[in-house]
């Protein structure tokens, strides 16, 4: 594990690649493509990358291409659990499961201080894995690869009506079925 890494991680269990900024509830999670579609495996040069989403933290780790391409996208690893907030269950919501990288642990360390970074780049969405939560915050995810995982939700704070994301961090092994416990 990197140096910097257990400092940004620290009080982390889990963490998505994308986090949701706050406010209300989105109706759908937010994707801006970043690179030319015809060519996924080439990275843009800094200057060719576009101007962050205005409310999120521009991204400053690049999307590490090689970092990504040595891990696997599938496997026999499962993932089931509650999402809830002072015991009221995330009803409706996004669970994402994305492996531990340089470019994830950014977004983690942001989260982590309660900011919101701008989308992740859309290669990172073929390794990240999400499902919804039931009417009682339920979830589970099939078919995950063995590795390290942030896994996150985010439920809107009925005191404040802040959206808070939840994260814990988890090791998966092929063929392990793991309980997360997504809650505060």
């Amino acid at each position: 594990m990197k140096a910097w890494l257990p400092v940004a991680l620290v009080s982390l269990t889990l963490v998505g690649c994308q986090m949701m900024e706050p406010g209300p509830p989105p109706e759908r999670i937010e994707v801006i493509d970043i690179g030319d579609p015809q060519r996924p495996d080439v990275e843009r040069p800094d200057a060719e990358r576009p101007a962050p989403t205005p409310g999120r933290i521009a991204r400053q780790v690049a999307f590490p291409a090689s970092e990504y391409a040595a891990l696997p996208k599938s496997g026999t690893a499962a993932i089931s659990g509650r999402l809830s907030l002072n015991g009221t269950p995330g009803t409706g919501e996004t669970i994402s499961v994305a492996p531990v990288t340089t470019y994830s642990a950014e977004a983690a360390e942001h989260a982590l201080a309660g900011r919101a970074v701008e989308p992740a780049d859309p290669r990172a969405r073929e390794y990240t894995h999400t499902a919804r939560t039931d009417g009682n915050g339920n979830f589970s995810l099939q078919g995950l690869p063995p590795g390290e995982f942030y896994v996150s939700g985010s439920v809107v704070n009925p005191s404040n009506g802040q959206r808070q994301v939840i994260l814990r961090q988890v090791s998966l092994r092929n063929g392990q079925r793991l309980e997360v416990n997504l809650s505060r």
